[in-house]
């Protein structure tokens, strides 16, 4: 593989994550911020709430359930292709979302959002491009090495473009809401156009494609067949939920705390792009190699409890992005060693399968707590939070209680 489809492949993985830091700020000022304009001046701010969890859940669900589909076609019709089906889904959401907010139409937002959503899976078609060109497995360790880069500065860039390009104080009277969005947009053809000229399909193998609207649920069900992932998928459904919950419900929390706009937003999606960048791409071996794993997940399920509850009791605005910053900077360490369980505890044949079914559980939690989390803001701005630290504290009960068998300790133990 040429140095430039490997640069390309980490601009790709770059486009896809900065989607959810430069857009998550923007949306939550269009609908909570009453001088925004989008929705109109009388809306109650019970229904700005539900609204704003109604366009977010719509992403992770639709993210759900493109997610297996999306994966499927890149067996079928190569890497390429579907990365450029992926890009092209990008590219008409953010066209959707740009008019959207020319007419102030919540319904093109969220068709736009669902769109952008179910072609959500350039990351892990960028990630099997890398392995299809790897030459021996240092080389593929390697070739990751690059997706985590790109995942970090899509993570750190988002919100950094999301609050240049809409804040007045610093580009002017060129800035807006919408600006963001014309810059994700171009970055999206950039992609498109260096997929095109620099990528080419390395695995010529093709797999049928089947449509089979049971494939998500199928796959899902077979967690039951493997003793040791239905061991792990409970803590992880309840780490996931506790993270995507936090997350989601970030800057709604600090707009309506404390006034802060998209740069305020912006910040903390930079703080959470920093922490997990750092974590994730130094301490991940280190602190495996030098503690067991449980207790790395068990050490981030208690950092959650402790944050989210900081997060809503500390008085003072800027206090907020301590616990925001401590939450992922543990997390960038245990989500990568909840993965290393999940795919050591299957064969080399359920590896896709297995990292399907977590990205699934991921995106139906955003989703379904994006949904209820939207109804529960309206009648206290905190109760999010709250399920955040009782999903956490359970989560931490479990790895205590259920993780004791000889399977799991084999599983989460330290390298010899």
């Amino acid at each position: 593989m040429t140095a430039m489809a490997k640069i390309t492949l980490m601009f790709v993985v770059f486009v896809d994550l900065i989607g959810q830091g430069l857009v998550f700020p923007i949306i939550n000022t269009l609908i909570m911020d009453r001088s925004s304009g989008f929705r109109p001046e009388g809306t109650s701010m019970d229904r700005r709430h539900f609204d704003y969890g109604l366009v977010i859940g719509t992403f992770f669900l639709s993210w759900f359930l493109g997610v297996v589909y999306v994966a499927k076609v890149s067996d079928s019709i190569g890497r390429k292709n579907a990365m450029l089906i992926c890009l092209g889904g990008a590219l008409a959401g953010y066209a959707l979302t740009i008019i959207s907010l020319y007419v102030n139409s919540i319904w093109l937002l969220i068709l736009g959002r669902a769109i952008t959503g179910f072609t959500a899976g350039n990351q892990p078609i960028a990630q099997a491009a890398m392995i299809d060109g790897s030459t021996d497995e240092a080389d593929r360790d390697r070739n990751m090495g690059y997706i985590v880069t790109g995942v970090s500065f899509g993570l750190v860039g988002g919100p950094i473009i999301g609050a240049l390009l809409s804040d007045p104080a610093l580009l002017g009277g060129i800035a807006s809401l919408k600006l963001p969005f014309y810059g994700a947009f171009v970055l999206v053809m950039i992609a498109i156009v260096l997929v095109m000229i620099f990528f080419h399909d390395i695995r010529k193998e093709r797999t049928p494609f089947v449509f089979r609207p049971r494939d998500i649920t199928d796959a899902l069900w077979r967690v039951t067949q493997h003793p040791v992932v239905m061991q792990i998928m409970p803590v992880y459904a309840l780490f996931m939920i506790a993270n995507s919950t936090f997350f989601i419900f970030i800057d709604n929390y600090l707009t309506s705390a404390f006034g802060y706009g998209v740069v305020g937003g912006s910040i903390a999606m930079l703080v959470i792009g920093v922490a997990l960048a750092t974590s994730s791409t130094f301490l991940v071996k280190p602190a495996q190699a030098r503690f067991e794993k449980r207790h790395i997940i068990g050490a981030s399920l208690l950092t959650m409890v402790v944050c989210a509850l900081a997060f809503v009791l500390l008085p003072y605005p800027v206090l907020s992005y301590v616990p925001i910053f401590f939450f992922y900077f543990l997390f960038g360490v245990s989500y990568p060693t909840l993965l290393g369980l999940f795919s050591s505890s299957v064969s080399e044949a359920d590896q896709g399968w297995v990292m399907g079914v977590t990205t699934a559980v991921f995106c139906l939690s955003g989703g379904v707590m994006s949904l209820i989390g939207g109804g529960l803001m309206a009648v206290d701005i905190r109760l999010p939070f709250y399920i955040v630290t009782a999903t956490a504290a359970v989560g931490l009960l479990l790895v205590i209680l259920t993780w004791g068998s000889a399977a799991i300790a084999k599983l989460t133990a330290r390298p010899s």
